[in-house]
């Protein structure tokens, strides 16, 4: 994957069709392209799905070239490469969920978080309709999947709590990121996963769900997914920093406004997703990406205190991350 890094700041991927198709650039928005064109690297939190659909439409667009940016795109082979890269200076820009970025900023990264690509957060407890569960006290004596991952331990926790339950009653499977087969094939009550794409990929696949959203059951309302950087760069370039976000917020708004549209434009970049799973999962993104009537990109000061309390209060993190530490809205383009 360095490698793949490596060649893209030599020369890799850039962004699609030519800034002809585009109506506007930042100009528009108070912040003029690029000088000179500008290779960066974005390094994305998995492989390419739904909710990258904004970036593939910028791409497409040629919102990125607009910019002056050639961009490549790199999937990594885990959330702690996509980290690790972007805090080593190796690639410019990051997506990860708050929860990656606030602890690689409790251990010293020097993180910082620029745009909420998700206004909530994804995951939560997945079950069978046909389990008729009322809510996750439900759960109680009943076997519950879940990756090894340390959040998903407080997220299990924080719903069955919130709802009146004894999270001890709850019987824990590890079952790695096979949650979805488990519970399919009835070996789970329920498990933890990313309702989007895990619960989904079930709908789709025969076997409608019920779903308890994390900040519906007790938890913060936080991002769920976020575009993060370093602060060496953002004071190094901030010019970079604005045109990759002005682009960017354009794509999803185009999302917003023409989802069918955003839906091809990933898929002929990245042709072995199945059409129906990734048009039924991008509807169940659509409402996050401006969630609450944020403008798109948006990161509220007090989400993201929400998110540092709840990490501290379940032994995520090990010290309290302000605010301004953990994201700022500096780099957005004004709406």
């Amino acid at each position: 994957m360095l490698a793949v890094v490596a060649l893209a700041g030599c020369g890799g991927s850039s962004s699609g069709s030519s800034a002809a198709t585009a109506t506007t650039s930042s100009v528009a928005l108070g912040a003029p392209p690029l000088s000179k064109p500008t290779r960066a690297v974005l390094v994305l939190d998995f492989v390419p799905n739904a909710v990258h659909a904004g970036i593939y439409r910028a791409l497409a667009a040629g919102y990125y070239r607009q910019e002056n940016i050639r961009l490549a795109v790199v999937q990594p082979t885990s959330t702690t490469d996509t980290l690790k890269l972007i805090d080593s200076g190796r690639a410019e820009f990051g997506l990860a969920d708050g929860l990656d970025i606030a602890q690689l900023i409790d251990a010293g990264g020097d993180a910082q978080s620029i745009m909420a690509i998700a206004q909530r957060p994804l995951g939560g407890l997945i079950g069978l309709a046909s389990e008729h569960l009322r809510s996750p006290a439900d759960l109680q004596g009943r076997d519950v999947g879940i990756t090894g991952v340390a959040s998903d331990l407080a997220v299990l926790d924080t719903e069955v709590t919130d709802a009146g339950g004894d999270p001890a009653r709850v019987h824990v499977v590890n079952v790695g990121f096979n949650g979805a087969a488990a519970l399919s094939s009835g070996r789970l009550a329920a498990f933890t996963g990313y309702w989007p794409d895990d619960g989904v990929q079930l709908q789709v696949s025969g076997h409608p769900i019920t779903v308890f959203k994390l900040d519906a059951y007790g938890g913060p309302a936080y991002p769920g997914l976020e575009v993060f950087t370093t602060r060496r760069l953002l004071s190094a370039d901030p010019a970079l920093a604005r045109a990759f976000l002005a682009a960017t917020v354009r794509g999803y708004e185009d999302t917003i406004a023409d989802p069918a549209r955003s839906v091809s434009d990933l898929i002929a970049a990245n042709p072995s997703l199945p059409r129906a799973f990734t048009a039924a999962s991008l509807q169940a993104y659509l409402p996050l990406f401006n969630a609450g009537g944020v403008a798109v990109g948006t990161l509220p000061p007090a989400h993201m205190t929400a998110l540092s309390s709840w990490m501290l209060a379940h032994g995520l993190i090990h010290h309290p991350i302000s605010a301004a530490r953990f994201a700022t809205d500096a780099y957005l383009p004004a709406s």
